[in-house]
């Protein structure tokens, strides 16, 4: 038989809602003590470990699989922090909610981690970096303004302590507002999942970015120049001037409009070179057609030196026509730090020649900066479209 389930008194309750966030609880020692804690102080971050099994496979069925509710896959690949290097045996702890918003315990449950309720599980990245979490989807804590959402920490095998990251998140969730997007740290990456739907089965693909935003951090990206988010970040919503294209007129948010499959975004600010302007428009217009709906182009000039709104316009609808461009929009925002259009969410770097950035179903998968137009960076470009597509790019 089955063991009987309970519901954790509302007294305990109460304390997970105030300190369930993951976010650490200031104790005793000083900040001193704790300046070389990767990831900072992390509040019963030793839980992780209370029941965790001897061999930890990369793909976890959770206890609250057979709820009825709403079945959730979650899957992706914990890459290194240059975000393309897949890193293995990484262990990934999760905890949440049943269907109902509650932390439930089973008899069976250790009274040690009765906070954080019997849907908890473990998984370990395959050589790949792949791992898969099958679950039933949580419910927001009842009467709550609080989102649903994931647990997730980490712990690396070169790393003595384990760390929290971003919790995962819906993006379908009416409860996560613009406002709170703004405000998520981006802890190995974002933490929003979109989900396909497969018959009765939610699938969100979502990557880990390990050391992205996490304090203490003994690696560090090393690059000459620094232009734009980081690969695991999500692409930022923001409303240029549609100049020529499918949405000539408008000011139609690039990634909300067309976020689905794959997007680049080619930024250029004060050092446009023309000639490799038009290489490059040249060439996204050619993988635009090549693609069809599976990937949406853009070109965002940036340039506030000798703006004016009416020249800008006319400058770009004459390079359009120019090139005879179909599917390509070509796009301008007065400066990279307009607050108007919200394109300085993006943090471009306006005196690097381009940057280019390229997203899946929003978030960041790759990133380039001062990026010529040769032969072998369109290779280069067109290989990343192409490593990121598998059997779920392709779910509606």
């Amino acid at each position: 038989m089955e063991p009987k389930s309970y519901i954790i008194p509302l007294i305990i309750l109460s304390a997970l809602f105030t300190c369930c966030t993951g976010q650490p609880k200031t104790n005793s020692k000083t900040a001193s003590d704790k300046v070389d804690i990767v990831g900072g102080p992390f509040e019963n971050g030793e839980f992780m470990y209370i029941g965790i099994p001897e061999h930890i496979k990369a793909i976890d069925t959770s206890a609250g699989w057979p709820q009825k509710g709403q079945k959730l896959l979650i899957t992706g690949t914990i890459y290194k922090l240059d975000g393309i290097t897949p890193a293995p045996n990484v262990i990934l702890y999760y905890y949440h909610t049943d269907v109902n918003g509650f932390y439930a315990a089973k008899q069976a449950l250790d009274p040690r981690v009765v906070r954080h309720g019997y849907i908890r599980g473990w998984v370990k990245s395959d050589a790949y970096g792949k791992y898969a979490i099958y679950t039933v989807r949580p419910a927001p804590y009842p009467n709550s303004k609080f989102e649903a959402h994931v647990h997730p920490s980490i712990k690396e095998p070169n790393i003595d302590k384990e760390y929290y990251i971003d919790e995962f998140v819906f993006d379908d969730d009416p409860l996560l507002t613009a406002e709170k997007r703004k405000k998520l740290p981006n802890r190995c990456g974002s933490g929003i999942l979109r989900s396909y739907t497969k018959d009765d089965l939610q699938i969100a693909v979502h990557n880990i970015i390990l050391g992205l935003n996490i304090p203490n951090y003994p690696e560090t990206l090393k690059t000459k120049f620094q232009s734009g988010l980081q690969i695991g970040e999500d692409q930022p919503s923001f409303i240029p001037y549609h100049a020529y294209g499918p949405d000539q007129g408008s000011r139609a948010c690039p990634v909300c409009k067309y976020g689905r499959y794959h997007g680049i975004i080619y930024f250029v600010g004060r050092h446009p070179n023309w000639n490799d302007i038009k290489k490059w428009l040249s060439f996204l217009e050619q993988q635009s057609v090549e693609r069809n709906k599976y990937l949406k182009a853009y070109f965002v000039y940036g340039n506030d030196l000798n703006y004016t709104k009416d020249t800008r316009q006319k400058d770009l609808e004459h390079l359009g026509s120019e090139l005879y461009l179909k599917k390509l929009a070509l796009t301008f925002v007065p400066s990279f730090s307009d607050t108007a259009s919200e394109i300085y969410l993006n943090k471009l770097n306006p005196n690097v020649e381009n940057t280019f950035i390229i997203y899946r179903n929003r978030t960041i998968i790759d990133k380039y900066i001062n990026l010529s137009p040769t032969t072998e960076n369109f290779n280069k470009l067109t290989k990343a479209l192409d490593a990121n597509k598998d059997y779920y790019f392709y779910l509606d």
